[in-house]
């Protein structure tokens, strides 16, 4: 099964961005312990902060990229938001692969 996990925020659901972030961040750090990964998460929007230099979630990312997972951030969002030099883990793609990776996902679930 090919499961993708699209971030389109630099928070987890809405409220205050302080509590956004730690439940952001708790997020990733157990998507890291479950021993089903998925083949992907696409990081679009303010999403691609989370990869970005000062993002308290860089250490769960890399050991989710370790383990196998594609972590793709929108290229677009990236020069947007002037991240290009900030990017820390993950690669930069664009809309074409994006659309291509959800198409082909078995499923694609968006938090």
């Amino acid at each position: 099964m090919s499961i993708t996990i699209i971030v389109n925020s630099n928070v987890l659901g809405r409220g205050p961005d302080e509590l956004g972030e730690r439940l952001m961040s708790s997020f990733l750090r157990k998507l890291c312990m479950q021993q089903e990964k998925p083949s992907a998460i696409v990081f679009y929007n303010s999403g691609v902060h989370v990869l970005a230099g000062g993002s308290a979630t860089l250490d769960a990312l890399e050991a989710l990229a370790e383990a196998g997972v594609d972590l793709i951030a929108c290229g677009t969002c990236v020069a947007f938001y002037e991240l290009k030099d900030s990017i820390f883990v993950g690669r930069m793609s664009d809309m074409h692969e994006i659309v291509a990776t959800l198409m082909h996902s078995t499923k694609v679930i968006t938090i």
